[in-house]
């Protein structure tokens, strides 16, 4: 679909200037951007104009005037033509820079493609305006598909439905030809395709009064001797060599004409803006005028050129654009022949093509209806690739990212849950154990452990030698202990947790425990997706250089390298930049992933693959840890993640696929447990990452439901019988996804049902469709 351009001038004059609005929209819509300028006085324009005017005049060159105005081309008159052209050139793009109008040039520049199809239609009542050549505008130069038309700020839409000819009907007018050759015209107009061409040649007033009665013309062409007034307000044809008309001498006629659907008139003659502008009156769709005295030569090979791009399948304005520019290999002898074609435009019609103006005959629908296997094969093919593409347009602008990512969720929470992994255990603190360390006296300023019983945790805990401890408390204040202060500066396996910074959030980050190294630090920075659920694990990342926090990788994969370390598997990096432990690589997610479709990928982040909704490990409570007989084997060569499960004291907890209520969401140290276990299960037990497809992978899968669809309404199934089927096929595709996920790949499944349904649809109207017109045809 291309793109409709409208520029209104308003009241005003060269000597005042003028107020200009720039429209710019999609073709059959209403214009999507707006804006106003103005372009400043320019008295001297008109005579710019009429110089030019003046010295083209002079030449001659056997014009379509009158016929008693010939004159003989003179080298030195051509050259004083060249010359004033590239004048009132060079003056009229000056203008068209001037300051005021450099906001409407810009927004033109913004929203429209070099490689879009433009209609640019300039609506004025000044006639000086319309004569200036808009045509040179450098900008229009850039765009070789846009071509512009001249309107009249008044205009109304034609409302009575148009009836179509089997043939594109064309009254061709052949008036006084004394000095030209209408021959070649009328030889033109006869090898058009799919056309029926009435020829009136010399005709009387009255003859031609008739036949504009008598039929439902497609086109009404002229060629002859043609000429406006001096202010262009009126135009004169001449139909033979003593009769002459006005287009207001031939109002009623030319009026019924339209009213019977005629879209297009095509003037071939000399002088054609008197014309136009009383036909426009008469609300004519289109009109092809030339703007000055026209050469014979210049005339012909203009028809010939337009009717062959035309009646070849071009739109009316890109077959004007390209006859006109081909005229550019006549200006040695004919300068400015490219000026001369001009379309006028009613706004309110859409120009139609050549196969627009005519119906398809009785004899060809019904060979049309009968549909080959082959020919309705191509349909489906033609149709699920069509919707395929419709369906990932729309996906890819994320149109469809609010439906994927909760089927993601349900498929998540469907999904059988897994055994406890045994490689930790995490010790929670909560609203109870907070209560007793108050009771105790313990100090809890700025923590959610005491001092007192953080110092004898640790100690617990080293009895029995597990392999890393996780402290996911935030200790950005040195102890006061001096017992807490050596076992954090000498525990060699415990990790501390910092937060980062985010200058675009305003989020100031917060420093790690003091007494903990930096090379025993992990961030616990979680990516949240915009509904604030948690699906993206953070795995490192680079932070900024004014980070409180130091800590390049994330408490969890810390945690896991530790546990790892004396199986000799430390990160390192493949030269893309993922993550590798062993020989398992973790690929980063990319911004467009699965049913993510702009997403911030900074940093290592892949899809957390959650191993189950609640339990993800065993679990203490804090005092029941401290006052308890520990089995030593719940601790030895264990991972103990220390976290805050309480709910009343600043509680920290997270939205996940299986919960995003208060009451539902995860404490952020089991996010944490999460997390860990992901990393050591797909390194140690294979356990399968959660990856997508490729974007052509998906693309397939998508097209291939699309094509199941297209077999499901191939069968020409009962609706009831069909509804059935689609949701047996729905149900079928719905299971496919959840198994695969399992398996660890996340495949399109909101994409595939959209895709699957619109072609059944799809394909079901054009079956109802083509039913009724084989019946109606019996």
């Amino acid at each position: 679909m291309g793109k409709l351009v409208v520029l209104k001038f308003g009241e005003g004059s060269f000597e005042q200037g003028f107020a200009v609005t720039l429209q710019i929209g999609e073709e059959h819509e209403r214009a999507a951007t707006e804006i106003t300028g103005r372009l400043p006085s320019f008295p001297e324009m008109p005579l710019y104009y009429s110089h030019w005017q003046s010295s083209y005049r002079q030449i001659g060159n056997r014009y379509r005037l009158h016929a008693d105005k010939m004159q003989v081309t003179n080298v030195s008159m051509v050259q004083d033509c060249e010359n004033t052209s590239y004048i009132l050139r060079a003056r009229f793009n000056t203008w068209l820079r001037a300051e005021e109008f450099r906001p409407l040039r810009e927004k033109w520049l913004e929203r429209l493609s070099s490689a879009e199809e433009v209609r640019v239609i300039l609506q004025t009542e000044n006639s000086q305006l319309q004569l200036l050549p808009w045509h040179l505008w450098e900008l229009l130069e850039r765009y070789p598909k846009t071509e512009i038309a001249l309107s009249s700020p008044s205009y109304d839409r034609i409302h009575k439905p148009r009836t179509k000819n089997p043939l594109v009907n064309i009254l061709a007018i052949v008036g006084n030809s004394q000095g030209i050759d209408t021959e070649a015209d009328k030889a033109l107009l006869r090898q058009c395709k799919n056309a029926e061409v009435s020829f009136l040649v010399e005709p009387q007033r009255k003859e031609l009064t008739e036949h504009l009665w008598g039929k439902n013309w497609d086109i009404l062409f002229f060629a002859g001797h043609s000429s406006s007034n001096q202010n262009g307000e009126c135009g004169r044809i001449y139909l033979n060599k003593t009769d002459s008309l006005t287009i207001g001498e031939l109002k009623y006629a030319l009026r019924k004409a339209i009213e019977n659907g005629l879209q297009l008139a095509i003037f071939n003659s000399c002088d054609g803006l008197g014309l136009a502008r009383e036909l426009a009156d008469l609300q004519i769709p289109q009109m092809i005028i030339m703007r000055e005295p026209v050469p014979d030569q210049v005339a012909k090979e203009f028809l010939k050129y337009f009717l062959e791009g035309f009646a070849g399948g071009e739109s009316l304005y890109q077959a004007v654009r390209q006859a006109r520019e081909r005229l550019q290999g006549l200006e040695d002898r004919f300068p400015c022949a490219t000026w001369l074609p001009i379309i006028c435009q009613n706004p309110a019609q859409i120009p139609p093509t050549w196969e627009e103006l005519r119906s398809t005959t009785k004899t060809e629908d019904k060979t049309n209806l009968t549909l080959s296997t082959k020919r309705r094969l191509a349909k489906t093919l033609l149709s699920s690739l069509a919707i395929t593409v419709l369906v990932c347009g729309v996906r890819w602008v994320g149109l469809l990212e609010s439906l994927e990512i909760p089927v993601f969720d349900r498929m998540m929470r469907s999904r059988p849950a897994e055994g406890l992994d045994s490689r930790l255990l995490v010790i929670t603190i909560d609203d109870d154990d907070l209560a007793i360390q108050r009771q105790n006296n313990e100090s809890l300023i700025g923590a959610s452990i005491s001092e007192k019983s953080l110092n004898k945790l640790l100690v617990k805990l080293n009895q029995y030698q597990p392999r890393a401890i996780g402290l996911d408390i935030y200790r950005d204040f040195p102890a006061k202990q001096p017992d807490l202060i050596t076992r954090l500066q000498h525990t060699q396996n415990l990790i501390g947790v910092c937060k980062g910074s985010d200058s675009t959030k305003n989020i100031t980050g917060i420093k790690p425990p003091p007494e903990i190294l930096d090379t025993n630090l992990g961030f616990s920075d979680f990516i949240h997706d915009p509904d604030g659920v948690i699906r993206r694990h953070l795995l490192f990342m680079n932070q900024e250089p004014t980070s409180l926090c130091p800590a390049r990788l994330a408490f969890s994969l810390k945690l896991a390298s530790v546990y790892l370390q004396p199986s000799g598997i430390q990160p390192k990096f493949t030269p893309e930049g993922n993550l590798q432990l062993g020989k398992t690589i973790f690929p980063n997610l990319k911004s467009r992933t699965g049913g993510y479709q702009d997403i911030d990928a900074n940093g290592g982040q892949i899809l957390l693959n959650y191993r189950s909704p609640k339990q993800i490990a065993q679990q203490v409570k804090l005092t029941q840890f401290l006052a308890s007989p520990i089995n030593p084997s719940a601790i030895k060569d264990k991972i103990v993640l220390i976290g805050v499960t309480a709910k009343g004291d600043s509680p920290d907890t997270w939205p996940t696929p299986f919960g995003a209520p208060l009451d539902e969401q995860m404490p952020g140290v089991l996010v944490q447990a999460q997390m860990i276990s992901q990393i050591l299960s797909a390194v140690q037990d294979g356990r399968p990452l959660l990856r997508v497809w490729s974007l052509w992978a998906e693309v397939a899968w998508i097209w291939g439901w699309s094509l199941v669809g297209g077999v499901l309404a191939w069968r020409k199934l009962s609706f009831p019988w069909l509804a059935l089927a689609v949701s047996i096929t729905s149900s079928v595709l719905y299971i496919f996804c959840f198994g695969l996920l399992i398996s660890g790949a996340w495949v399109p499944f909101v994409p595939s049902i959209l895709s699957l349904v619109a072609t059944v649809s799809l394909m079901s109207i054009y079956n109802s469709e083509t039913k009724v017109r084989v019946e109606s045809g019996k």
